[in-house]
């Protein structure tokens, strides 16, 4: 009797490791800069330093509300360091999904197993979002551990929000990678593609908040469209979260529908 989603399940138990170390990463990144909160981020000099640099630098690196918690947690972590960590993570694991596989010649393999090229693309799309969401929770569980210590001052309905679009970011990123890797057959592709999404996306909110000129590069920004509420502060837009989720779900569908008409190893 054959094992209820066989690729879902090889491709997180393949895969511990990796995540185990984006884990390490991303907790490290929170305990180094999360308690540094009432002496750096808190503190009246760093205000007055902030209010020296100029408009558009405090604008472009998302640090002109990093004067209180909630600002300085969203700055820091969800748009910057854990950003970088996170998308890195998802692109890697979306990218090695179909076209990594492709090119060392295991897919060809993997479908030899009576297993149909939409059930490897679904199945390991659905062990990306897996990963992705415990990433996700550990940065939750250790920022709510965080929040009393550092004087975040974090509402916790507002982490919420915040982490299901950080969430919801690293997915898009993941997916991206997934598709293009899945409609080339090569994992440089995927990694371009998904990295284009991150790089992009925040290059496009960093000088589309710049000028009024350029301010319609923020309509095409991911990451705009998720942090330009300042989630962390001010709540979640629902909308969005269900937008990028929307948008990802389409690209793994395309991505089975690109490798179903494919010839693969080709």
């Amino acid at each position: 009797m054959s094992k209820p989603l066989p690729l879902f399940t090889k491709a997180l138990t393949d895969s511990w490791r990796s995540t185990l170390a984006w884990a390490l990463g991303l907790a490290g990144a929170i305990m180094l800069y999360l308690p540094l909160y009432p002496s750096i981020g808190g503190s009246e000099q760093m205000q007055q330093m902030i209010d020296a640099l100029p408009e558009g630098m405090t604008k472009a690196l998302n640090y002109d509300q990093i004067a209180s918690g909630p600002g300085y947690t969203q700055a820091t972590l969800f748009g910057l360091i854990g950003f970088l960590l996170m998308s890195m993570a998802s692109v890697s694991w979306g990218a090695g999904a179909v076209g990594g596989d492709e090119e060392s010649g295991l897919l060809e393999l993997t479908l030899a197993h009576s297993v149909t090229r939409a059930q490897v693309v679904l199945e390991r799309a659905a062990a990306l979002v897996v990963r992705v969401a415990a990433l996700s929770l550990l940065v939750f569980a250790l920022v709510l551990v965080l929040n009393e210590p550092a004087k975040l001052d974090i509402d916790v309905g507002h982490l919420t929000g915040a982490v299901v679009l950080f969430a919801g970011l690293a997915l898009l990123t993941g997916t991206t990678a997934l598709c293009v890797g899945a409609m080339t057959g090569r994992k440089v592709y995927g990694i371009a593609g998904g990295a284009a999404v991150a790089v992009l996306g925040y290059v496009f909110n960093a000088v589309g908040r710049q000028s009024s000129n350029v301010e319609w590069l923020l309509n095409i920004s991911p990451y705009h469209w998720a942090y330009s509420n300042s989630p962390v502060a001010n709540g979640a837009d629902w909308g969005v979260a269900a937008w990028l989720l929307a948008i990802s779900a389409g690209l793994v569908a395309v991505g089975a529908a690109a490798l179903q008409r494919r010839d693969v190893g080709v």
